[in-house]
């Protein structure tokens, strides 16, 4: 895959963004990570059954792993739909399936409502729909601390020993994925729009085809059931929590290549 990093402004604002692809003539899937991850929970899909020759797209979000921004104090949701555009637009992309993880879940929900006709198909993996979705990013209110290391190790501390899958995998890892002035922007700003913004009835309203992706440990989301009403296909990945890409990858991809293939023989 090829992997370089593109100098973008953004609002005004200067982001280096670090992305990596690997072209193909089938049509391309834009990953999108969460909260603490990076480009490369994606980058297994060039070696999977099922995405041959398929266009796929991955980035670093601004302050997660190697892409940059010069003023951390305007990250939030807004901004990060504002870096999709214009990364899109810098790559060349045009109509895309749009795959999401937790922020990057709701990144990708919010671009896809305020540009419905560039987007194919949307695999949602447990990206926030509704305020119980903030269970790590509520912490920023719950939990303040007088200086952004402080909430970090806190936090940390607070979540290594939740008993999830992959949640200490996740924990040991984040200090080295995320950089620190990025943490309550970003934290805040989910919540704010989880508390405050009609996300179901934006999924639901979205009109191609989309699927809520969750891991077996958060069958208690109280809004699981609703949703094939709302015509999202509703999709468990076994052995699994709020981080199916390290605990089950192979049912992960294997699921996306399924609704992927499934949407585009509907089409």
């Amino acid at each position: 895959m090829q992997t370089d990093v593109s100098t973008l402004i953004v609002d005004g604002v200067t982001v280096d963004l670090c992305w990596m692809r690997r072209g193909g003539s089938r049509p391309p899937v834009l990953c999108l990570h969460g909260f603490g991850s990076t480009k490369e929970d994606y980058a297994d899909l060039a070696l999977f059954p099922g995405f041959e020759d398929r266009d796929l797209v991955f980035w670093d979000a601004p302050g997660c792993g190697q892409s940059t921004v010069s003023d951390p104090t305007v990250l939030s949701i807004p901004f990060l739909v504002s870096v999709t555009q214009a990364a899109c637009a810098h790559l060349g992309i045009e109509r895309f399936h749009v795959v999401g993880h937790s922020m990057g879940g709701l990144t990708a929900l919010l671009f896809a409502a305020a540009a419905p006709e560039r987007v194919l198909s949307f695999f949602n993996i447990e990206g926030n729909i509704a305020p119980e979705d903030c269970f790590l990013s509520r912490q920023i209110v719950d939990f303040p601390a007088e200086t952004p290391e402080a909430f970090l190790r806190d936090f940390l501390a607070r979540v290594k020993d939740r008993p999830e899958f992959c949640v200490p995998l996740y924990a040991r890892a984040l200090p080295l994925k995320v950089q620190t002035t990025t943490v309550a922007p970003i934290f805040r700003s989910m919540v704010a729009i989880s508390d405050t913004q009609p996300l179901m009835q934006i999924y639901a309203d979205l009109p191609f085809p989309k699927a809520f992706v969750y891991g077996a440990q958060n069958r208690q989301l109280s809004y699981l059931g609703q949703l094939p009403d709302l015509g999202v296909a509703v999709i468990e990945i076994a052995h699994s929590a709020h981080f199916p890409m390290y605990s089950n990858p192979p049912a992960l991809w294997s699921a996306l290549a399924g609704f992927i293939d499934r949407a585009e023989a509907a089409a």
